[in-house]
């Protein structure tokens, strides 16, 4: 499995309203993607910025290109999002997910 791991941040005013707009799914149509295995949307408040992270779980990379192309790494911001990012990572981290615990309660 591999995990797909990207931070944003925001001005806190604008943090609420950031964070609305990729819940209940970080991505439109996402959980309908083949490969897909699930994904959790971190929050933090660091006083001048709240800071945003989201991992996105994916059966294997095969199936992660699939879904973002072959410039895989790119970060994938929807234009109506971009409006309220102070700063953001250009490229989202990948990393192989070499162990796992049981899942969360939601």
């Amino acid at each position: 499995m591999i995990a797909r791991v990207w931070h944003g941040a925001t001005k806190p005013q604008h943090a609420d309203a950031y964070e609305s707009m990729l819940k209940p799914e970080l991505l439109p149509g996402l959980s309908k993607i083949a490969g897909y295995k699930g994904s959790y949307f971190l929050r933090r408040d660091l006083g001048q910025e709240v800071e945003f992270i989201t991992m996105i779980f994916w059966e294997s990379l095969d199936a992660l290109k699939a879904f973002a192309g072959p410039d895989y790494e790119l970060s994938i911001i929807p234009e109506e999002r971009r409006q309220y990012l102070s700063k953001h990572d250009e490229k989202a981290a990948h990393y192989e997910v070499v162990s796992q615990a049981s899942p969360l309660a939601r």
